[in-house]
């Protein structure tokens, strides 16, 4: 059988489980399913096939598994490590979760609410909202990612410091096996300690051991109050200072506390709230929904801060547009380095006490590669999450950026080694970290991961070489 016959083979047998609608071929139709949301990760896959229920992804699986066909569950297409993009080959078939977006009841009693994976984050964020719920998870692609990939991925973002990352917003799994077979545990329990948690070993297995097609998600009530800050710091070691002292003065009201530095100001190309320029500045957000004044427990930690030097300066946001123009600065530092082009970005963790050391020591050893280079550094202080990130030389071309942006990462990964940190704090291992993060492992690290990939999918037809080298065929 030709190439050509045989994905047109493989095309009707799945177009008999999902229809015509369900499949995309045509290469014009193909584009956001070949990319990630960099543009910097492109590949070809042999097909999409667009499930809309979960007995459909079953068939689709356990066809795909007695025919040995790799197939690799792709959400939102904002993963940042490849672990949802096809790779140049064209011989993976996608798994686009995208049709099924149902939102089911919400249990007010309960703070729960079911939801399918293709479900948009900001869609869910919203409606819960409307109940007088909060969903936390807080991402810049919210309006993209897909509850299934943030999931799959483990996601992180600007509230973990208070509500944790995804393993500790979900309630229940629905996940579909390697072979086919529907494991149904989408119990709204909070308590359940009978045997192993199966739930938590799906999250943040990025696809290689299931396709999760449904979860129950833990709620919270709304915050009825929110204030946030913009802080300027003198020194690292003061923002390290600032974060304990907040943790005591403001409990755990402290929702989000992140860090920027004035280069991440100037590139955002928004205006620096403070007027004079810093070296560093902390982005600081406390919520409640009880009767409790937040304002006034921000002014008083703000004013203690400032009265013991321990700030330079603060703007506490006068309106809700105020506050927004705060984090507008946040989220256009990621944009504005998209808009340059290729660039290294990173997503390291260390205990947040070597914070400091390790921006430093970073960014000495990219100054000795290039002084040319623009050193970005921001992230989860609460966390000790950072985005240690490159852009290289505008004057260098491609070639000459991918060589120096490796050059880069190696570099900065080995002070993360220095620091007992890890290379993977949110984003995951994907493809493109899937070297870096198996030559730091132990061998027996290295045993008990394969022997669980190998539990689940003896064949390893599903997310081939995702996170774990590609098994031989």
């Amino acid at each position: 059988m030709t190439a050509a016959a045989r994905q047109e083979w493989i095309a009707a047998q799945l177009s008999d489980i999902v229809g015509n609608s369900g499949l995309v071929m045509a290469s014009e139709g193909l584009g956001r399913y070949c990319r990630d949301w960099s543009g910097d990760i492109v590949g070809i896959p042999l097909l999409v096939v667009r499930p809309r229920g979960v007995e459909q992804v079953s068939r689709i699986v356990a066809f795909c598994a007695a025919n040995e066909l790799k197939l690799v569950p792709q959400g939102g297409h904002t993963g940042l490590v490849g672990g949802g993009t096809p790779t140049d080959r064209g011989d993976e078939i996608i798994l686009s979760l995208e049709l099924m977006n149902e939102i089911g009841a919400l249990d007010e009693h309960n703070f729960s609410l079911e939801v399918q994976a293709g479900c948009i984050l900001e869609n869910v964020r919203a409606h819960v909202a409307d109940r007088g719920f909060v969903f936390p998870l807080a991402l810049g692609s919210q309006g993209s990612c897909q509850i299934g990939g943030a999931i799959a991925t483990n996601a992180g973002g600007l509230n973990v410091l208070r509500y944790g990352m995804m393993r500790e917003l979900v309630l229940g799994l629905e996940v579909v096996l390697p072979d086919g077979r529907i494991w149904n545990g989408l119990k709204a329990l909070r308590k359940d300690n009978t045997g192993y948690d199966f739930k938590q070993v799906i999250l943040g297995s990025e696809g290689t051991l299931g396709v999760v097609t449904a979860a129950t998600l833990k709620l919270f009530p709304q915050p009825t109050q929110i204030e946030t800050a913009f802080v300027s710091l003198h020194s690292l070691e003061a923002v390290i200072d600032l974060y304990g002292l907040a943790r005591r003065r403001l409990s755990d009201l402290l929702s989000a506390f992140e860090l920027l530095t004035q280069e991440g100001v100037e590139i955002s190309g928004q205006a620096n709230p403070l007027g004079e320029p810093a070296p560093i500045y902390v982005l600081i957000e406390v919520s409640a929904s009880g009767p409790v004044d937040v304002r006034s427990l921000l002014e008083s930690f703000l004013e203690e801060s400032m009265g013991s030097g321990l700030i330079a300066d603060a703007a506490l946001a006068t309106s809700t547009a105020q506050a927004a123009s705060f984090w507008k600065i946040r989220e256009e530092v990621i944009e504005a380095q998209l808009r340059r082009g290729r660039h290294l970005r990173t997503d390291v963790s260390m205990p947040i006490s070597a914070i400091p050391a390790f921006i430093r020591i970073a960014g000495d050893v990219i100054g000795k590669i290039s002084s040319d280079a623009i050193v970005l550094a921001y992230g989860h202080v609460g966390d000790g999450n950072l985005h240690f990130n490159v852009v290289p030389p505008a004057y260098l071309d491609e070639g000459a950026k991918v060589a120096f942006l490796h050059e880069c990462e190696e570099a900065i990964f080995a002070v993360v080694d220095e620091l007992d940190g890890s290379i993977s704090a949110e984003h995951g291992i994907g493809r493109l970290k899937r070297e870096a993060f198996l030559k730091r492992i132990s061998p027996v690290h290295a045993d008990l991961l394969q022997a669980l990939r190998t539990a689940f999918d003896p064949a390893g037809t599903l997310s081939p070489g995702r996170m774990l080298k590609e098994m031989p065929r």
